[in-house]
């Protein structure tokens, strides 16, 4: 009879066990959580208003259009891409949207035109990464100019206004004492963490994410979920788009310029891998609500707007140092 025990020597050299405690609060959520708290107490002693839920929900709904697409490039960073374009398809699919209008089409023909577009984007992002083979940061950084600049050409530089008046203002639209952006946002977010984290779709971006090529081989089929997620950022930039459109009252090519850095800030606060293979949606839920927090006592505290890019810069390139960190803790 053959002796199947384990060595003592492989027992001792057996990496121990990690308290689950331990284990909880070395998640990069935990640390995003604990930011958001400390962010919380600290613009309460900048301003009263931040005690109020009123004035922070209120506060949410000019950013709700980042955070939206922010919780679909979660997905596409977990599976091990990027795309920076989320903006421009927000300001393209909008002026569409307003010229489509404009030409003497309903509204809703204008909103369908906005979605197809998006679609299009998506598409058009997707074809050149997963077909051509070529990084999807060069790709997107390439779309991100390409898209901005059909839309100065359709719209000019001309604001688009003059919309129904039951379409402007979403942000003023309460139900249950909630904006609509807000509802939309958390409506949004509890979906995607369903899929991400309940279903097999949500474990096979993970695995794709960790590798592409493993994740083939076991008969996952890559190209088309990497497909739907190019057509997923979209879709929820055209969404964005109309959000804004909405809100402002108009539309016009410089929509959304420069909100690449709070996209890609509110995935990395929220403790996504940039290399892909780890992340969470709940993380990005809380990092959205941060990031309102930091910009919002910013601007309350009278910070100039150049001071306040340089922040949100430094907090972008310290929550990438300090995920790769705990992820690699995590992995010894």
């Amino acid at each position: 009879m053959s002796d199947t025990s384990i060595p003592k020597s492989a027992v001792q050299d057996a990496a121990p066990v990690r308290p689950r405690w331990k284990t909880i609060l070395l998640r990069p959520e935990a640390m995003t959580f604990v930011l958001l708290i400390l962010a919380t107490l600290g613009a309460s002693l900048l301003s009263p208003f931040f005690a109020d839920i009123a004035y922070i929900l209120e506060s949410f709904t000019y950013y709700s259009e980042y955070a939206i697409v922010g919780l679909v490039l979660t997905l596409v960073i977990i599976s091990g891409e990027i795309d920076l374009s989320g903006a421009a398809m927000m300001a393209l699919s909008a002026c569409l949207f307003g010229i489509t209008y404009q030409a003497g089409y309903p509204i809703s023909v204008a909103i369908l035109v906005s979605l197809i577009s998006g679609v299009a984007m998506g598409w058009f992002n997707a074809i050149l990464v997963i077909r051509f083979k070529l990084p999807s940061i060069i790709v997107t950084i390439g779309t991100l100019t390409l898209f901005r600049g059909i839309a100065q050409v359709i719209a000019g530089d001309r604001s688009i206004s003059k919309f129904p008046s039951w379409f402007v203002g979403i942000d003023y639209q309460y139900v249950l004492n909630l904006p609509i952006p807000v509802i939309v946002f958390c409506v949004v977010a509890l979906a995607l963490g369903v899929i991400l984290g309940g279903t097999v779709l949500g474990r096979q971006i993970y695995q794709i994410g960790t590798s592409a090529i493993a994740a083939q081989h076991a008969g996952i089929r890559v190209n088309r979920i990497k497909t739907g997620l190019f057509i997923g950022m979209g879709v929820a930039s055209s969404v964005a788009g109309l959000l804004t459109a909405s809100r402002l009252a108009s539309v016009r090519y410089d929509l959304a310029s420069g909100a690449e850095l709070q996209m890609v800030l509110i995935v990395m606060l929220g403790g996504t891998y940039i290399f892909g293979g780890r992340g969470s949606i709940i993380g990005t839920f809380l990092a959205a609500w941060l990031l309102v927090i930091i910009a919002t006592g910013m601007t309350v505290a009278n910070i100039p707007i150049n001071a306040q890019l340089t922040v949100l810069g430094l907090l972008l390139i310290i929550s990438i140092i300090a995920t790769n960190i705990i992820y690699s803790r995590t992995q010894r």
